[in-house]
């Protein structure tokens, strides 16, 4: 057995079901030994829309995925989103053909390249250490929650493996979570006894198995109130208690129990200037804690009062007082009317700016979800709209939202749906993007419609990159470079094999609850023409972070 056929076979004994890529000469043998070992392969028609479908896929199913990609160009062509899956912790393999001779027109220094966006490298050196050195950038990549590419060189590829070789490819096992020290947990036990107006935001770490429902009965005993980061949405979705999202999507309601909070603990959550908006949601007589398993996220983004390490779910169990009496804190009868009655986006009052050639997005995002089937999950991609659609479209839960905005690319956000939809096939799946991403990205409409995705994707069309239209506008600076001549996404819809509808006003969103009601046979997409008059109210907020 060849070395190209022994790491595509490693690589699927050691627990890898889903494969994404283009293929070229250098991935074609060790792609094509993964599938004949069983693993599903995707083929997108761009690599950086592979990276990111893979991306998606870890994070909505749990489970490390592979990205496979030729040498060189295949490679540079995917680091957009490599450097998104790295930033984001992304349990994730980049398996890329290399040529190891410098005047090869395809030489890139391949592990430098991963190094530049964080992610970690393993090469595969010899036919003898072939499969161990596969299995071992699974380990690393399962247990460090790391993104690993995994070079493949050329010269290697032929050689043949000893016999029997794949006997030690196997799953690897899962790192043991992380317990908190003792003196920690009494120490956080004591703020939580001492706060009458608790908040929890959890984040990326809650997300583990369990992790959600340990916070919420903590929580319960303690009088807490419940928000996540953007990159947790839907964790509580359902619990009377939940502020949903804290930071620059938060609603006006939440920003203020935030802000009055005397406790506020960030759990599995970075507290970073978008999750606190720049500190602005931390009160300024409030005790801040942070729950991490890795020690160096601790007051890596502020300075906290009290860092414990450990796992979010040992820790929030740890916490609990079996049989104890819940105490009321921040649980009272004006704090539950207040949430009844204006949490929701929903039920924020506001000038519906639309015309009879542009519908308010606002008014868009209420329609949308009142139209499409709850059981969805979501991917939004950046810009200036984003916000609309993260907020106005609900989620059943964590699983059902992905937001890869780590990296802050636009063009992201229908590679994110796709992966995030095949990870959840159940569930009806929602792209959100502006005009400028979708187009950029519009290649992988094609993959939308050989996979036979039953999809929603809303474009918000305002003929411009709106963010640097309401940035740069108001100061006076010419916008000729951000703004483009109308174009009638819905005809690249159709000529990818979409069913594709223009929305310029509510009443043309019939067509969409046709669609809802229909077999959706065929993929839908909605251009809508979005009001463009406005900045959206987090925009300067992100100008600030960069």
């Amino acid at each position: 057995m060849k070395v190209s056929e022994a790491v595509g076979r490693a690589l699927r004994a050691a627990g890898v079901d889903q494969v994404f890529g283009v293929v070229g000469s250098g991935n074609f043998h060790v792609t094509n030994a993964m599938i004949a070992a069983g693993a599903r392969f995707v083929a997108a028609r761009h690599e950086g829309g592979a990276a990111t479908m893979a991306d998606a896929y870890a994070r909505t199913s749990g489970e490390v995925a592979v990205v496979s990609v030729h040498q060189g160009p295949g490679l540079t062509n995917a680091m957009t989103g490599i450097a998104e899956a790295a930033k984001s912790r992304t349990p994730l393999i980049v398996l890329a053909a290399e040529v190891t001779e410098p005047r090869s027109n395809f030489y890139v220094d391949q592990e430098a390249l991963a190094r530049a966006v964080g992610a970690a490298a393993v090469r595969v050196t010899s036919a003898e250490e072939a499969v161990g050195q596969t299995c071992a950038a699974v380990r690393l990549a399962v247990r460090e929650r790391r993104t690993v590419l995994l070079n493949l060189p050329l010269p290697v590829q032929a050689s043949e493996v000893p016999e029997g070789a794949l006997a030690q490819a196997v799953p690897p096992t899962p790192k043991a979570a992380v317990e908190p020290e003792a003196a920690e947990v009494t120490a956080l036990a004591e703020l939580l006894a001492r706060s009458r107006r608790p908040v929890f935001v959890a984040g990326r770490g809650a997300r583990e198995p369990g992790g959600g429902q340990a916070l919420a009965a903590l929580a319960e005993q303690c009088g807490a109130l419940l928000a996540t980061s953007a990159v947790a949405r839907g964790l509580f979705h359902g619990d009377p208690w939940s502020l949903d999202v804290s930071g620059g999507f938060a609603s006006p309601l939440a920003v203020e129990l935030i802000q009055g909070a005397d406790l506020v603990v960030g759990w599995g959550c970075a507290l970073n200037m978008w999750t606190m908006r720049h500190g602005h949601l931390i009160g300024a007589d409030a005790t801040v804690v942070q729950v991490d398993d890795d020690p160096s996220a601790l007051g890596a983004h502020r300075p906290v009062h009290l860092g414990v390490t450990g796992d979010v779910r040992l820790t929030a169990r740890r916490l609990s007082e079996p049989g104890g009496e819940p105490r009321e804190g921040y649980r009272t009868p004006e704090t539950a009317a207040a949430l009844a009655a204006r949490l929701r986006w929903h039920d924020v009052p506001y000038e519906d700016t639309g015309t009879r050639e542009r519908i308010d997005p606002r008014t868009l995002g209420i329609a949308l979800d009142e139209i499409l089937p709850a059981e969805r999950v979501v991917g939004v991609d950046s810009g200036n709209f984003m916000g609309y659609p993260t907020m106005y479209l609900s989620v059943p839960d964590e699983k059902g939202f992905c937001f890869t905005q780590a990296f802050q690319s636009i063009g992201l956000g229908l590679a994110t749906t796709i992966g995030a939809a095949l990870a959840r096939p159940d569930r009806l799946p929602v792209a959100a993007l502006g005009d400028g991403g979708a187009l950029m990205s519009a290649v992988e409409l094609d993959t939308v419609r050989r996979l036979g995705l039953p999809m929603v994707v809303v474009v918000y069309d305002d003929d411009a990159y709106g963010a640097e239209v309401h940035h740069f506008g108001p100061d006076g600076h010419p916008l000729d470079t951000v703004r483009f001549p109308p174009t009638d996404i819905a005809a690249v819809g159709r000529g990818y094999g979409f069913e594709a509808v223009t929305v310029r006003t509510r009443a043309d969103l019939k067509a969409v609850a046709d669609w809802v009601a229909g077999p959706r046979s065929v993929p839908l997409l909605i251009d809508a023409k979005v009001v463009a008059d406005q900045g959206a109210w987090w925009l300067e907020e992100a100008f600030r972070g960069h």
